[in-house]
């Protein structure tokens, strides 16, 4: 945290000279304690539903998320020197990857085997951002950022959202109703709710849903009344173990999520009117990102991502000191140590799971849609066309063959490369190769990726992200 935060604050009656939310306040000294504290509780209002429906939809503990989230927001402060609004949650982008290697067999939890493996890719694609970052820092963003366009990005991302879109289906077709609940107050809150409102839609949807499947009797309370009070947040059978066909599955990821970051990154700093891919560096802040990840996979929490929910908060506020949070991230540790918290969320029913899903995996795909459109990729090119049709089939084929992926034998061990992973390979591989390379990075002057699996990626109105 930063360590000028206790030295001396200005009295309460200087916050009449600082409005929040239309006065931007780069130093909460300037305002008091009690509304620093409110502040930061925000951010962790803002970033609570999306970060514990990742371990919902992945079979993890969600004690164990909001830990996770905490520690991994703090590795990054201190990673970036304090000088990043940022806050790490959980991320959507590997939900697709936990799936395939720890999927859910007719509504039961996944393995815990299972999960300590897909534990074990996430690890390695956390260290797949510290090498990114290295490569970065000894040959500038430019050159490396060349290999990573958003022709291969754009359709990799949609890729996700369509694999994920049966299992969607599935979970609301348990109770279309309560599916159905959800998913229309999602888009009432988006599309006509202001402030809180608006960019909490999932809480409130899920909420709403909640209380009605309370009065239909579908709630099963059985996990709530043996939740103890208080516990340690960690289960030693998900942390993570080192699989090869895991890791191949899972680690492609990392190259959606990789510019998920830095779009992120740039919409924060477009937001407080600061460079921060200049000051830290992108190097910092992915190192940040990718130690985060590590660490929590491998400890049995799910990988963590830049939140663009709290972007929005920093635009409503105009509080840009990343004090507020490091405070947040604070909250969600002391959370994670009630494990009756975790328990409550759990008793939600499937459906209204399901009928979140519908515009989570949607929006996904949407995203990479956003990410082709934003960069005006051109498939007007024939280069273009190819390896946008290429990723996309492969991806959708194996994913959803009978095998699940390509599946091979070297010596006694069988290899299964996911439709995801290998259509990223070959994404990748076509455009290094393909003469007309059209795209240029630059940090100077950077364009925000569209890029953002945090959430909803429903934005505030008068957000910055363009």
């Amino acid at each position: 945290m930063n360590k000028n935060f206790f030295r001396h604050r200005k009295k309460d009656e200087s916050d009449g000279a600082v409005r929040i939310g239309i006065d931007p306040i780069r130093d909460v000294r300037q305002i008091s304690l009690p509304r620093t504290l409110l502040l930061g509780l925000q951010h962790a209002f803002a970033m609570f539903g999306a970060t514990v429906l990742v371990p919902i939809l992945t079979g993890l503990e969600i004690s164990t998320a909001l830990l996770m989230a905490g520690i991994g927001t703090l590795i990054f402060h201190l990673t970036t020197l304090g000088k990043v609004p940022a806050f790490l949650g959980s991320s959507f982008a590997f939900i697709v990857g936990y799936n395939t290697v720890a999927p859910f067999t007719d509504g039961n939890p996944p393995n815990p085997e299972q999960l300590a493996k897909a534990n074990g890719g996430v690890v390695v694609a956390g260290l797949v951002y510290l090498l990114l970052a290295l490569l970065i820092k000894l040959f500038g963003v430019r050159r490396v950022m060349r290999f990573f366009p958003p022709v291969v990005t754009g359709p990799i991302i949609i890729s996700i959202g369509l694999i994920l879109a049966p299992v969607a289906i599935n979970s609301a077709s348990q109770n279309w109703l309560l599916a159905a609940v959800a998913l229309i107050v999602i888009v009432v809150c988006n599309i006509w709710g202001r402030g809180m409102i608006k960019i909490t839609p999932i809480i409130i949807g899920m909420t709403v849903s909640y209380i009605l499947a309370l009065i239909l009797n579908q709630v099963d309370f059985s996990q709530v009344t043996k939740a103890g009070l208080f516990a340690l947040p960690l289960n030693p059978a998900t942390f993570a173990k080192f699989d090869l066909s895991a890791i191949i599955t899972i680690v492609p990821i990392s190259l959606a999520t990789m510019m998920e970051h830095v779009g992120d990154i740039t919409s924060i700093g477009a937001t407080t009117g600061n460079n921060y891919l200049l000051n830290p560096g992108l190097h910092r802040t992915l190192t940040g990102d990718g130690i985060a990840t590590s660490f929590a996979a491998m400890f049995g929490g799910p990988a963590n991502t830049t939140y663009g929910e709290n972007t929005g908060v920093i635009v409503l506020t105009k509080v840009y000191d990343p004090l507020v949070t490091q405070i947040a991230a604070v909250f969600a540790i002391i959370l994670s140590f009630f494990p009756v918290i975790g328990a409550v969320i759990q008793s939600i029913p499937v459906a209204i799971i399901g009928g979140v899903s519908l515009v989570l995996y949607g929006m996904i795909s949407a995203i990479g849609v956003r990410n082709v459109v934003e960069n005006q990729v051109d498939f007007t090119r024939s280069r273009n066309l190819l390896i946008a049709a290429i990723i996309l089939v492969v991806a959708l084929g194996f994913s959803f063959s009978e095998a699940g992926g390509l599946v091979f034998k070297v010596g006694e061990y069988t290899i299964t490369i996911s439709g995801l992973a290998l259509a990223s390979i070959l994404g990748i591989t076509m455009n290094a190769i393909l003469p007309e390379k059209d795209y240029v990075f630059t940090e100077d002057e950077p364009k925000d990726t569209g890029v953002d699996f945090s959430g909803t990626n429903l934005k505030p109105l008068g957000s910055s992200r363009r």
